[in-house]
């Protein structure tokens, strides 16, 4: 079975290239996304002012599934953030560069080069995002963000038990641009 459209944010691999998914996860993905909807998914996420409020205070997103594939989601929001003012550096084992920033194999190396992040973006599948969150948290991010149509219980418990603000099936960019919208017009918050 090949990973649905459910995700179609999410970064397939590190290697942009699509793998074959195992039914069970596919099915897990799913329900943590459907009980995340249906507030079932029992980990306390951002609310709007706590988006808000973690989008005007962030500096440095880490971009964890980068590539320079201009038609991949991933591209265009690490593009976009960085024309509103955000410091980002991709992280992608498989990219030496991206947008002309030096590309990070992992998240720890990222941080060892450039510092601390405040925000770690996640472009990959819900199944890789435990991972993700257990380097969030060893590295000392503020909040664990999973993009839109990912959902994941166990990185959201991993992120929370561990300090961090959670947020998941949001984009960054999008609701940098509606809390913008929603404030007046007031980019001042990167």
């Amino acid at each position: 079975m090949v990973s649905s459209n459910v995700d179609s944010h999410a970064q397939d691999d590190l290697s942009g290239a699509t793998e074959l998914t195992d039914p069970w996860n596919d099915r897990t993905r799913l329900a943590d996304l459907l009980d995340l909807h249906d507030g079932r998914l029992g980990i306390p996420l951002l609310d709007d002012a706590g988006v808000r409020d973690v989008l005007r205070s962030a500096r440095r997103i880490a971009v964890i599934g980068a590539s320079n594939d201009p038609t991949r989601p991933s591209n265009g929001v690490l593009h976009d953030l960085r024309s509103v003012g955000y410091e980002i550096v991709p992280v992608n084992p498989n990219e030496t560069s991206i947008d002309g920033l030096v590309c990070y194999p992992d998240l720890a190396a990222a941080v060892e080069a450039t510092g601390p992040f405040d925000i770690v973006d996640v472009f990959r599948r819900a199944d890789q995002c435990a991972t993700h969150a257990r380097e969030a948290v060893a590295t000392g991010a503020s909040c664990l963000w999973l993009q839109l149509g990912i959902a994941s219980r166990e990185a959201g418990r991993i992120a929370l038990d561990g300090g961090l603000k959670v947020v998941m099936d949001r984009c960054t960019i999008v609701e940098y641009r509606r809390m913008v919208r929603l404030a007046g017009g007031d980019s001042t918050s990167a």
